[in-house]
C-alpha cells in the first residue's frame, strides 16, 4: 500500500510524558537492515511499517482519528 519517499501521519507519544500524543509526520523507507521491507523514519529512528502502527496517508485523516480517540484534534495538529 505504501511505497518508499511515501510521506505519512502517525501518532507519537513522547516517550518521557506517555500521556501526551501528537500528529507527527514520517517517511516511508526502504529498512536499512531488512531487504524488502519497508519502515517509517521519524526522528532519527527506523520503526517497522507494520499493522499494529496506526498510520494515516494524509494529515486530515490523522486529525479526525486523533479527535476521534483523544477529544479536541487541534492539540495533536502538526504546527
Amino acid at each position: 500500500m505504501y511505497q518508499a519517499g511515501d510521506v505519512v501521519y502517525v501518532f507519537y507519544r513522547n516517550p518521557h510524558t506517555q500521556d501526551v500524543a501528537n500528529i507527527q509526520a514520517a517517511a516511508v523507507v526502504n529498512h536499512p537492515e531488512t531487504q524488502n521491507e519497508l519502515a517509517l523514519f521519524l526522528y532519527e529512528t527506523y520503526y517497522p511499517l507494520s499493522s499494529e502502527v496506526a498510520v494515516y496517508p494524509t494529515e486530515e485523516e490523522a486529525n479526525q482519528a486523533y479527535n476521534y480517540y483523544y477529544g479536541d484534534s487541534s492539540e495533536g495538529t502538526l504546527e
